[in-house]
């Protein structure tokens, strides 16, 4: 049927890459069973399994794995790694995601949009904690229909943790100039040694904001008008918060149970999400330099399981090296991997 349905395509003026193409097959593969005739079809399929393929009882291991209470709601991009620091290697991540597909265990939960790609402003660079910080505001809903808490919060691009916030019930530069005066002060922040970025809201362009960071020696970067990914970032992380599932589908009940919730959300965020962007590791333990002994035992984890199994690897092992440098609005020519 393949062949006979390739060669009615042509007849009717198809090329035979293109009919190839529909039929998944290389184009060169179909002149060979014409040409040898083979009949319909000429993949005959494996005929062994791989030796290097899951046993039964593993793969029930991956499954128990990615069922546990504490690891359910995790993707296999974090199930894999909290699995390493406890010592523990069942399968690659992809081995995870192909797994719990057979059993019709992954599903989209979100609807979004991609993201348009637009050009970006001037890039920033930072190679280490406190040298570039994004900031933003976004609404929390309060009991009031139409009325609105504001959450502001900074965040480090480098490490990713979250270096000051603060929940209040009017949007303002006063507010905002000391959220980040604070976020300097408990960081020890010197002059001339960090880039703040924002987007171009009134806020962060009123006159108390930049007399304080000018007051404190700090760059300041801003967003192109209404476009919301030139700060990716602070954008990507009130994503996070909002995603959460414990985020409450009902508006807040007060000011002070905003304030709570997001307390919590910052504590979790900082000290027990593994970022995907920066290896897997927590904000908390890159901001403070413990990641390399954290990635050095993954490594050593890794290699003592190609060496138990060495069929089951093909190259090297998955990459464990501290992400060295951060760019925010990298250049076009940089990669998308370089950005956040």
């Amino acid at each position: 049927m393949i062949l006979g349905l390739v060669q009615e395509a042509q007849e009717a003026g198809a090329r035979l890459s293109r009919a190839a193409d529909v039929v998944g097959i290389d184009p060169r593969t179909l002149q060979r069973w014409k040409g040898q005739g083979v009949g319909d079809d000429g993949r005959a399929g494996p005929r062994t399994e791989p030796g290097n393929k899951l046993t039964r009882d593993e793969r029930r291991k991956v499954l128990a794995a990615a069922s546990r209470p504490d690891l359910c709601d995790a993707s296999p991009k974090q199930i894999v790694p909290r699995l390493a620091d406890a010592g523990v290697y069942l399968a690659s991540e992809s081995s995870f995601y192909r797994i719990l597909r057979e059993e019709q265990q992954i599903k989209h939960r979100e609807s979004s949009r991609p993201p348009a790609a637009r050009s970006k402003p001037d890039e920033l660079v930072a190679t280490g904690p406190n040298q570039v910080w994004s900031w933003d505001i976004t609404y929390l809903r309060s009991p009031i229909k139409g009325v609105y808490f504001y959450l502001y919060l900074v965040l480090d691009i480098w490490s990713r943790k979250v270096v000051g916030w603060e929940v209040h019930d009017r949007e303002c530069g006063e507010l905002a100039s000391e959220v980040v005066a604070g976020a300097c002060a408990e960081e020890e922040v010197q002059r001339d040694q960090l880039t703040v970025h924002s987007d171009n809201g009134s806020p962060m362009k009123a006159a108390t904001l930049l007399a304080t960071l000018e007051a404190l020696g700090i760059a300041r970067s801003f967003s192109r008008p209404h476009v919301s990914n030139d700060n990716p970032f602070s954008e990507s992380i009130f994503r996070t918060l909002k995603y959460r599932p414990e985020f409450p589908s009902l508006p807040f009940a007060s000011l002070e149970a905003a304030r709570q919730w997001v307390a919590s959300f910052v504590e979790w965020y900082n000290t027990q999400h593994l970022h995907s962007a920066i290896r897997f590791v927590t904000p908390d333990d890159r901001h403070a330099g413990r990641e390399a002994d954290v990635l050095a035992a993954r490594a050593r984890l890794y290699e003592q399981a190609r060496a138990q199994r060495p069929d089951r690897w093909t190259g090297a092992t998955r990459n464990w090296t501290p992400v060295a440098v951060v760019k925010l609005n990298p250049e076009q020519a940089a990669t998308s991997a370089e950005a956040a």
